[in-house]
């Protein structure tokens, strides 16, 4: 097994776990200062997505394509929140699942009219089209490299706001005590407004960014929304950093699992059956991961402890 496909997988690994952090911080954001659970935050990857393919193909410019998908996903959050999901905050959970799966539905059926069901294509900006050579020989995609710049810088100004800015810091008390800083005259409804729109334009960014490399079609957030519930629930709901720690955890493991256990088993097993029980074993490889974190540490790595 050569040092250079190691390495490259570890970069792929770093790429999914990057995105899959843009998707679960506003996820937990919305959870931890709402106590909501959002089904449809997948949608809102999906409504990114299909803005920054429409305005890529009008304008043939990838930042604008980017700003539209924030735009947009920031935007329908906003609308969203503010006509639907404001009646569910003091509603049971099941409630509140019922109402964004419906929402699920929705926004699927209304892409679907909108756009039609045949997949779109956004093009690759032609000055991070190709490999790059990185120290060592390794020839890697100079997009998947930028997709982890950008995710971190994301992360980190996204760190800057929660813990350095007045924003920020009605956000974590938010999250602890709602009553307290409404009665400290903290617009409540205005907090979570902003909230839901910052989770959804980062679920929008995430999604305009990964159409790149894949086709933007309908109902392609709801894959992506189990992996970021996994993440959450790894990282510890309502923390920022555990959804950070736990979208690398799961980017690394589902890549190098998918890569390298059928290799092991080839080992001890015969090829075909060494495929099959590594494939099998790899995409199980997450949920594992995540039941070995619950059993040492029910509340997640970065979690507030029962």
């Amino acid at each position: 097994m050569s040092t250079i496909l190691i390495i490259e997988q570890i970069l792929n690994g770093l790429q999914l776990g990057i995105m899959l952090f843009l998707m679960a911080a506003g996820l937990t954001l919305i959870f931890g200062v709402m106590g909501l659970i959002n089904l449809a935050h997948g949608s809102l990857y999906m409504v990114g997505a299909f803005a920054a393919s429409t305005v890529a193909n009008l304008t043939g410019s990838f930042l604008a394509a980017l700003v539209a998908a924030l735009t947009a996903a920031a935007f329908a959050g906003a609308l969203v929140e503010t006509l639907i999901i404001r009646r569910l905050y003091r509603a049971p959970h099941l409630d509140q699942v019922l109402a964004t799966f419906a929402l699920i539905l929705i926004f699927s059926e209304g892409t679907r009219l909108v756009f039609g069901s045949f997949p779109l294509y956004l093009d690759i900006p032609s000055a991070l089209a190709g490999p790059i050579t990185l120290p060592g020989g390794i020839a890697y995609s100079k997009y998947r490299l930028a997709l982890i710049v950008i995710g971190l810088v994301v992360a980190l100004g996204l760190w800057c706001l929660i813990e350095r800015t007045r924003l920020g810091t009605q956000i974590r008390a938010g999250e602890n005590d709602r009553e307290m800083i409404a009665a400290l005259g903290v617009d409540i409804s205005k907090l979570y407004t902003i909230v839901f729109a910052l989770g959804a334009a980062l679920a929008g960014l995430a999604g305009a960014l990964v159409g790149a490399i894949q086709s933007v079609q309908v109902g392609m957030g709801e894959p992506v929304l189990i992996l970021a519930f996994v993440v959450i629930v790894i990282g510890g709901i309502g923390s920022i950093r555990g959804a950070f720690v736990g979208a690398l955890l799961v980017g690394l493991t589902d890549t190098l699992g998918g890569v390298f256990l059928p290799e092991l088993f080839a080992l001890f097993l015969e090829p075909g059956a060494a495929q099959r029980t590594g494939s099998a074993l790899a995409s199980m490889s997450i949920y594992i991961l995540m039941g070995a974190v619950l059993v040492w540490r029910p509340s997640g790595l970065f979690g507030a402890r029962a």
